[in-house]
């Protein structure tokens, strides 16, 4: 998990950031297009909330 309901935003933030560019950094040479399509954070039996995929790339 990148983290815990009594994580603040911040270190929530840099911990998908952090997720995001290994997976991104981990992506096959050989691999075209999209290579993440959705993105969703959500707790084990919470509902998942959407993250724009646009912002990650931003860091």
């Amino acid at each position: 998990g990148v983290g815990k309901i009594s994580f603040d935003v911040k270190a929530l933030e840099e911990n998908v950031r952090a997720f995001a560019d290994a997976v991104n950094k981990a992506k096959p040479s050989g691999a075209k297009g999209n290579y993440v399509k959705k993105v969703s954070v959500t707790s084990t039996m919470g509902p998942g909330l959407k993250l724009d995929i646009a912002t990650l790339a931003a860091s």
